[in-house]
């Protein structure tokens, strides 16, 4: 293993890019613990966290990231902040098939007919090809422009296909936190009821098998006051607005879901948020499960 370059201070006393040039097979973590020995584990692991540790100019994450012969790697010890990088969307996951993000509130997934505004999949468009004009993203699911969270793209045509074709086996945890009006009782429970959208994109429950698609909701009481509760909210389904449509058919609309029944919006914005994304990867095979914190204007209403 060769290295080219090694943390040293600059003129105005930052550290400059450290470039090593691997020699021999072996692991990202092993590798540049053994490379850079003034460095602790500690940093190290956390420099892989912050994506500033690019494999042949693309950032990596992974500790046991696979390396071959002759690949430069670069590690960039001045951390930029994220929201400069990615207009306010953080990555949280990226490798040669998958990026996952952590969206937030306001923008939107997708362009619409009526709204053309910047979107996640526009800025991460962008992102890639930057890095080679020919690259492309893809829109594996989507979560309404008010919700914040992880989201989840792809990097072909055929890995958006494999993840959407295999999603019940595929993605194996899909968990948002709601903030809604009210004390909700029973604390936990699964909604069930089949939902159809009518032409002014509207979604409505019923009970009827034969109007609309299954959709299957399970909720548990987190915090609650007299004014609001909190809620873990997992899906087995993931049919559009089927949070916002069960937690209005519970009697508790999520807050500031106007089109839902809420009638209150403590946050300014809609009380929805997706916490935990996990999926096997269709390629390595390996499970992966992303966290989130809770959005602390979530539990600032508990504060009172």
């Amino acid at each position: 293993m060769k290295k080219t370059s090694s943390p040293r201070k600059g003129p105005e006393n930052k550290q400059v890019d450290s470039r090593f040039i691997v020699e021999s097979e072996s692991q990202l973590l092993e590798y540049l613990i053994a490379r850079i020995p003034e460095k602790s584990r500690k940093v190290i692991k956390a420099v892989l966290r912050d994506r500033q540790v690019s494999v042949g100019g693309k950032a990596v994450t992974q500790y046991d990231h696979p390396l071959r012969k002759g690949q430069e790697i670069k590690v960039r010890w001045q951390k930029i902040p994220l929201d400069q990088l990615y207009q306010g969307i953080q990555i949280v996951f990226e490798d040669s098939d998958l990026i996952v993000i952590d969206k937030p509130a306001g923008l939107l997934t997708v362009a619409t007919d009526t709204e053309k505004r910047k979107t996640a999949y526009s800025i991460l468009s962008d992102y890639v090809k930057k890095r080679d004009p020919d690259n492309k993203i893809f829109v594996v699911h989507r979560i309404d422009r008010e919700t914040s969270g992880l989201l989840l793209f792809a990097k072909s045509e055929e890995m958006k296909d494999a993840v959407q074709g295999t999603w019940m086996s595929t993605i194996t945890e899909r968990v948002y936190v709601a903030l809604v009006e009210g004390v909700v009782e029973p604390t936990e429970g699964t909604i069930t009821s089949w939902l159809t959208e009518s032409s002014a994109f509207k979604v409505y429950s019923s009970q009827n098998p034969q109007q609309g698609k299954k959709a299957v909701t399970h909720y548990q009481v987190i915090q609650s006051n007299r004014d609001y509760s909190l809620l873990k909210v997992s899906l087995e389904t993931g049919r559009k607005h089927q949070i916002r449509v069960h937690l209005q058919d519970l009697g508790h609309p999520v807050v500031g879901d106007k089109k839902y029944g809420s009638t209150d919006n403590p946050l300014k914005r809609l009380g929805l948020h997706a916490q935990v994304l996990a999926f096997i990867h269709p390629v390595s095979n390996v499970p992966w499960r992303f966290e989130t914190p809770i959005p602390r204007s979530f539990l600032r209403v508990f504060k009172n």
